[in-house]
């Protein structure tokens, strides 16, 4: 896991720690001291921590015009021990929505597992994206991910599975990827190549 670097071919584009507004402003990394870890496996140290204990994140771009966020996910989904939505909803994306930020991309490839609890942080996360025209879109989760991610009823909130499961994202530009997932929310087209 340690070798399982966040995307970085967009950098030319956005800088988190660089973004004045971001919750990761002036955040400082090591590319060679390891210190976070999934249980007992350390972490490349690119991955921002946001407060849950089995799942990492990186802001891979913002666009504050068109209000929209990509980030990819790395760990475990915990929400039945750890509640790793709540800490998502309440310490990234309310400081992104403040910022007008209401179409959130979650590319979850390497989320590892997911435990349910209660759906209410996706319900409050729809109502409050939703208010604004936005949307959450999941995208390229393992099979696995997605069958435990809708037994718990989430897609009710969320865009998750069938198109979502298979996008093609690394060699676009973050906007021809947004707008390639804001058509596939809309129903404009079936699938992204």
């Amino acid at each position: 896991m340690q070798d399982l670097e966040p995307f970085h071919r967009w950098r030319d584009y956005y800088v988190a720690s660089e973004d004045e507004f971001s919750p990761f402003f002036e955040q400082e990394y090591s590319e060679f001291t390891y210190t976070n870890k999934i249980y007992n496996y350390y972490i490349h140290p690119q991955w921002d921590d946001f407060g849950s204990e089995t799942m990492y994140i990186k802001v891979l771009f913002v666009d504050y015009e068109e209000s929209y966020a990509i980030f990819e996910l790395i760990g475990e989904w915990n929400d039945a021990i750890g509640n790793d939505i709540m800490f998502l909803k309440r310490d990234l994306l309310d400081v992104m929505m403040e910022k007008d930020i209401f179409k959130f991309i979650f590319i979850a490839e390497n989320v590892l597992n997911f435990h349910a609890s209660d759906d209410s942080y996706y319900e409050e996360l729809w109502d409050d994206v939703c208010d604004e025209n936005g949307w959450v879109a999941i995208l390229n989760t393992p099979e696995h991910v997605t069958r435990e991610m809708q037994q718990a009823q989430i897609q009710h909130f969320v865009n998750l599975g069938g198109v979502f499961e298979e996008v093609n994202w690394r060699p676009h530009k973050p906007e021809r990827l947004f707008a390639a997932v804001d058509a596939l929310v809309n129903g404009v087209v079936k699938r992204v190549g």
